[in-house]
């Protein structure tokens, strides 16, 4: 007797709303990929409860040391690989703290190597090569839930003793099984029947973008809604640390560049002098006592004053 063939993932399914996609002209098209798009956010909305539980857990790993590694294959690990990229820029950490990886290397990222992810111990030695340890945390993103890649790499981080998070839009998959933290979206069946870059592919980015934003604001490299911690690498990003160091501190135009130059373009260098009026040596040493966290240089050196 046969056995029975495994049920299809809920994201590869036919969508009925779409079915005679093929046939409509380019704006209908458009307007019906934008309303399955709108879903998206609700199903997120209905997952917030796992995403707060994962955050809190992250944070805690953080302080103490650990990393953050997100872990997939296809658009799954570019979504993980974009996210790690964006946060050093961003808010001023090490790019040690938070990592992507992609099955079949960093190539995987621009030409698809899709053999890789079929290798379910391939994950763990990609873990293995990090040096993850239990004091780190793996987020593992599949679409389908199955992926042997990803499936497995949680696995063997869990076994490490490692805090292990799912992103996953397939409800009761082999990953959700695999994974302390489970956070599963239902965006239901793609436009176009398995194409989960799309809906699919949104909520994963969606999802990563609270995980991240959300740890560093509670780690304090965020104050009010400013990015306090952003490296002035450009011409724009400069401008944007001038605006917020005069927001910050009260000073003019010309002062924030003065103290930006005199903190060698270091904003939360120059924030701590600017609101502190202490030396450059001061405020690095504050920030350096403090992680790095602005706000907690600033009451160290108060309490001094």
């Amino acid at each position: 007797m046969s056995e029975a063939a495994e049920p299809t993932p809920l994201t590869e399914q036919e969508n009925p709303r779409t079915a005679e996609i093929s046939s409509l002209t380019t704006e209908e098209i458009l307007r019906l990929m934008n309303e399955e798009d709108a879903r998206v956010a609700d199903a997120v909305a209905q997952v917030l409860t796992a995403v707060t539980r994962a955050v809190e857990i992250i944070v805690e790993r953080l302080r103490v040391g650990g990393r953050l590694f997100y872990l997939g294959t296809g658009t799954s690990g570019r979504l993980g690989v974009l996210d790690a990229a964006e946060i050093p820029p961003t808010f001023g950490v090490a790019p040690e703290v938070i990592q992507g990886i992609i099955a079949g290397g960093y190539e995987a990222c621009y030409r698809a190597v899709e053999a890789s992810e079929d290798d379910v111990s391939a994950g763990a030695r990609d873990l293995d090569a990090r040096g993850l340890t239990k004091q780190d945390v793996l987020v593992g993103i599949a679409a389908s839930g199955r992926t042997p890649y990803t499936v497995g790499a949680v696995k063997h981080a869990r076994g490490l003793g490692a805090f292990t998070v799912a992103i996953t839009c397939a409800p009761d998959s082999p990953i959700t099984g695999a994974a302390e933290v489970s956070i599963v979206p239902v965006v239901g069946p793609e436009v176009i029947a398995g194409s989960t870059r799309l809906k699919a592919g949104t909520a994963q980015k969606l999802v990563l973008n609270m995980i991240s934003t959300a740890t560093m604001i509670r780690l304090g490299y965020v104050t009010g809604n400013r990015m306090t911690n952003v490296q002035t690498r450009n011409v724009k990003l400069r401008a944007r640390a001038i605006r917020i160091l005069i927001a910050e501190s009260g000073v003019d135009e010309k002062s924030a560049n003065e103290t930006l130059d005199t903190a060698e373009g270091n904003l939360p260098v120059a924030l701590v002098i600017a609101i502190t009026r202490c030396e450059p040596a001061a405020a690095k040493r504050a920030l350096a006592d403090s992680s790095g966290v602005v706000l907690k240089a600033v009451e160290a050196l108060r309490k001094k004053q």
